[in-house]
């Protein structure tokens, strides 16, 4: 199949196939005598694995180093320890997200209207008076 082809039915499109090309996580294909790409259906398996690992929230560079330990004749239980760590940075993440929406509904329930003057009572948040603009020291000069 072509580069088109194989970019829908990979659902990605022809630029990031070019790309993948280039960082090495797609072998380069056949060419015709006319010089155009030919793929095989592996190409569509390979490429739908990639998304699949994104979409697990892998980068593409733990993608390929992924790629790579499962190609070597024995390969490693690197995915197991590689999805215990992003498992437990997502968790990190939404533990963060989850303080965040707590903050933005305390805030949102007080009806804070400002970040500097809210005029809310028992406003959740920390208010601090702008301090005094003072000019810097010149050095030497003590301030």
């Amino acid at each position: 199949m072509r580069s088109g082809q194989l970019a829908a039915a990979a659902g990605v499109n022809v630029q990031t196939l070019r790309y993948y090309e280039r960082r090495g996580l797609l072998p380069e294909p056949r060419r015709t005598l006319g010089g155009y790409r030919e793929y095989d259906d592996d190409a569509v398996a390979l490429l739908r694995v990639v998304k699949s690992a994104q979409r697990l929230g892998f980068t593409l560079d733990e993608v390929t180093e992924l790629l790579d330990a499962g190609r070597r004749r024995h390969p490693t239980p690197d995915l197991q320890q590689r999805a215990r760590a992003k498992l437990a940075e997502v968790e990190d993440r939404m533990a963060d997200l989850a303080r965040i929406r707590d903050g933005l509904l305390q805030v949102v329930r007080a009806r804070c209207d400002s970040l500097t003057n809210c005029t809310c009572p028992d406003c959740p948040l920390p208010f601090v008076e702008p301090a005094e603009v003072r000019p810097f020291p010149a050095s030497g000069e003590s301030p």
